[in-house]
């Protein structure tokens, strides 16, 4: 098996990520292939944390949140990713993993509440640590959750899986010419107003210095490949 070229890991996976063909919020067999590759992951020996969103459920700037006050939808969009939290985390301990889901909204009924010191430990045990709730906070997106706790239990990468394979010049669904960067600078991200992430959880990662990967996760074994130091995605940071 491949040398790992990360040793702690924070995987940001959308919400919509775990829904299927048929528009089912959470597919069991979508939600069984990226357990079993983060199974995979783990075999190699790396320490793995994750965020997800809620958007497969509820998202808070939706049309479905029409009408309400914004944080108010803004902490049913965190209900929303508890619910895939503990989802994800039950198809992971059926694949032999332990697992702790820790929540930034107090429910201990469910999940752990958010002890950045406690994380850490459990990491370094190998257990997954799936953080839940997003910040706690309204008016905060699950990137800049991601982007905060990779500083928080100091993760050597925030890998950001998507539905595209990377970062591109322009929109490559409209321009046929359009280039995908292999590697980018924090710089060159904000001159060309390129769509990384959310300006929050970018502004994060480029003060402290913490490289994103953005991949497609359509694509199977692509989370195994990118940990691994394959050339999978675009690469944000570390060439400014």
């Amino acid at each position: 098996m491949a040398e790992p070229a990360y040793r702690r890991i924070l995987l940001k996976l959308s919400g919509e990520a775990l829904m299927g063909p048929e528009g089912q919020s959470i597919s069991p067999e979508v939600l069984g292939a990226i357990a079993q590759e983060i199974v995979d992951v783990q075999k190699m020996g790396v320490e793995l944390a994750l965020v997800l969103g809620g958007g497969n459920i509820f998202r808070g700037v939706s049309k479905s949140a029409r009408g309400m006050d914004r944080a108010s939808a803004d902490y049913v969009g965190m209900l929303a990713t508890v619910m895939n939290a503990v989802s994800l985390q039950d198809a992971l301990e059926a694949r032999g993993l332990v697992t702790r889901v820790q929540s930034a909204i107090n429910m201990p009924q469910l999940a752990e509440p958010f002890i950045r010191r406690r994380a850490v430990r459990h990491l370094e045990k190998g257990r997954v640590v799936i953080f839940a709730a997003g910040t706690g906070n309204p008016y905060f997106t699950t990137d800049t959750a991601a982007a905060l706790r990779a500083m928080e239990i100091h993760a050597d990468v925030l890998l950001k899986a998507t539905r595209v394979d990377g970062v591109y010049d322009k929109d490559p669904q409209k321009h046929k010419d359009a280039r995908r960067y292999e590697r980018v600078s924090y710089m060159e991200c904000l001159q060309k107003d390129l769509n990384v992430m959310d300006m929050t959880a970018f502004a994060l990662c480029r003060d402290n210095k913490l490289p994103i990967v953005i991949f497609d996760m359509t694509r199977p074994g692509n989370i195994l490949r990118v940990v691994a130091g394959e050339p999978v995605g675009t690469i944000v940071g570390g060439v400014d």
